[in-house]
């Protein structure tokens, strides 16, 4: 409908006024020129015209743009935004063992952090026990490495979880760290609704994208499940799960596609906790997401004001959502690892501020800056307080905090919202058509996507299409790198299985097998939620290992089919 701002002589001079511009001013520029594009687009594929009035927004029904903090919040989840406090500046960290981790926590929060993250090593994520054959050089090397109970209490050690809001990047073995987590509350006393923080926990951005899985899809989602049931039930400010759009994004997919894959593995987590018997309402509030901040400026502002509309819409038109925090999107934001180079590594930071500073603009309500040496390795401390003070500079002086929204209204940017919305609904609609989100995965659709869009990036990244500072352009002669990166203690894995043999040398062996029968019978009862025996699994002294070879008995591991 055309806005209410401007009536239909307005619209037409303002129409008028472009096409006489575009046909002379622009026009005549242009033959001047000897080399210009005749078309421009948005990283993801998205047309840019040169210029933008109120006509490009002549259609926008001004409902959907609204205010802050109102249905369908695509100005904001809340009405006051940055003014009422800043985002949380959750900058991630991970390596070696539990205590080494817990040192760089303290370091962080030492110098501002405002929130933890952790990484986790790869024998945790994809549930080996650090002394299994395939975690053999592994142990401690891209996360920290967590066997047991005893590895949490070391990794928390002297953090009130009362105070401060921990993120767990976890996913096919999440329901375990979650139930380590909650163990370790109930054994400090805590009430476990005093917790705030999240578990990724997002396992089918798996099966589409980060390619880390354990057991077949649809057991894996009953997991997912069964901790988004336990969490609607006993931890009021904890969010079950986180879910990712990051890794989409990464593995190659556009700005649409991110957002888009993103809702229909939501549709699907929010029908399975339905099926269980949890209402929307109840459960629906704690849900979080977990985007990217991507290169494409403008696009990133609007793909976050486009995902909190879309989903505000699904959650109330399609399953019926009556409160607000149902359906208010809340977002954590990673600054895009895929964009840091090693050429020219300093460059690193400046690409990461303007990311962190996009991410600001579209509404994030936690965010962890990259370190400019992340292209070679785990971040130094230098980096990782660089990259903090890249989010406090942006927070404490420039402004941008005093106005919620600032580049709300923007012709532009509203415009941008307004498409990327329709290109996300068509490719939800195409996921319906197609049978669901599992159907989708299971053909391989999310996967091909994904593959062609990477390959139109590379392809264009090569011509020079798309400009990487010192890749493809403004590129200088090879220098040493003179960098401290973080280093890797070949000894971490000896100390950490010596660790986990002194657990299992002092837990009640046969309460251990008691429970983990117990665990097997739980599994095989679609209808019985696994976490309580998995609690009671961690606190008795289990093992991750114990705990997945366990079920791996029952459900068998997943294999995907190639995509063609």
């Amino acid at each position: 409908m055309t806005s209410e701002l401007y009536n239909d002589a307005a619209v037409s001079r303002i129409d008028a006024e472009r096409r006489d511009w575009e046909d002379n001013e622009v026009a005549g520029f242009i033959r001047r020129m000897p080399e210009s594009r005749s078309e421009y687009r948005t990283g993801a594929g998205l047309p840019v015209n040169r210029v933008y009035t109120p006509v490009d927004i002549a259609d926008t029904d001004y409902a959907d743009i609204g205010l802050p903090g109102r249905y369908p919040f695509t100005r904001g989840p809340y009405p006051t935004m940055y003014r009422g406090r800043h985002w949380t500046m959750r900058q991630i960290a991970g390596f070696g063992t539990a205590a080494e981790t817990n040192e760089r926590f303290k370091y962080l929060l030492s110098v501002g952090q405002t929130g933890l993250s952790v990484d986790f090593d790869m024998p945790t994520l994809m549930g080996y026990d650090s002394d299994h054959g395939m975690s053999h050089g592994e142990v401690g090397r891209e996360g920290v490495a967590i066997d047991t109970l005893s590895d949490m209490e070391t990794l928390f050690e002297g953090v009130d979880l009362t105070k401060i809001s921990v993120s767990m990047t976890i996913n096919p073995s999440a329901w375990i760290l979650y139930a380590m987590y909650i163990a370790l509350a109930q054994k400090r006393g805590y009430d476990l609704n005093d917790l705030s923080g999240t578990i990724q926990n997002d396992i089918l951005k798996e099966y589409i994208a980060q390619k880390e899985w354990i057991y077949p899809v649809r057991p894996s989602v009953r997991l997912v499940r069964d901790c988004i049931q336990y969490g609607a039930e006993h931890m009021r400010r904890y969010n079950p799960v986180n879910i990712s759009g990051y890794h989409i994004s990464e593995a190659g997919a556009t700005a649409v596609q991110e957002v888009a894959y993103t809702m229909a593995t939501t549709i699907q987590y929010v029908e399975e906790a339905i099926k269980a018997g949890v209402s929307v309402d109840n459960f629906a509030p704690r849900l979080s997401f977990f985007f990217v901040s991507q290169a494409d400026f403008f696009e990133e502002i609007a793909k976050f004001r486009a995902a909190r509309r879309v989903y505000a819409k699904i959650m109330a038109e399609r399953f019926g959502a009556q409160k607000p925090g149902s359906c208010r999107l809340r977002f954590h934001a990673q600054t895009a690892a895929a964009t840091l180079t090693k050429p020219q590594y300093q460059v690193n930071i400046v690409r990461t501020a303007f990311q962190a500073l996009s991410a600001v603009l579209g509404g994030a309500q936690s965010l962890h800056t990259n370190g400019m040496d992340e292209a070679f390795a785990i971040p130094t401390e230098e980096a990782m307080r660089l990259a903090l003070r890249t989010q406090q500079v942006i927070a404490y002086e420039t402004g941008v905090d005093q106005v919620v929204d600032p580049i709300g209204g923007s012709y532009y940017v509203e415009s941008l919202t307004d498409e990327m919305e329709r290109q996300i609904n068509k490719i939800l609609a195409k996921v319906d058509e197609m049978g669901g989100t599992l159907k989708a995965i299971e053909e391989g659709w999310f996967q091909k996507g994904i593959a062609d869009s990477a390959y139109d990036f590379a392809i264009r990244k090569a011509s020079g299409e798309r400009p990487v500072i010192g890749v493809n352009c403004f590129v200088e002669e090879e220098e040493k790198v003179d960098i401290e990166t973080h280093p890797h203690d070949p000894e971490t894995e000896r100390r950490q299985i010596e660790r986990l043999e002194r657990v299992r040398q002092q837990r009640d062996e046969a309460e251990v097998q008691r429970l983990l029968d117990e665990l097997r019978d739980t599994a095989e009862d679609e209808s019985r939620n696994i976490m309580p025996v998995t609690i009671e699994l961690v606190k008795a002294g289990a093992s991750m290992g114990d705990i997945v070879e366990t079920l791996r008995e029952i459900w068998g591991t997943y294999r995907e089919t190639p995509v063609i």
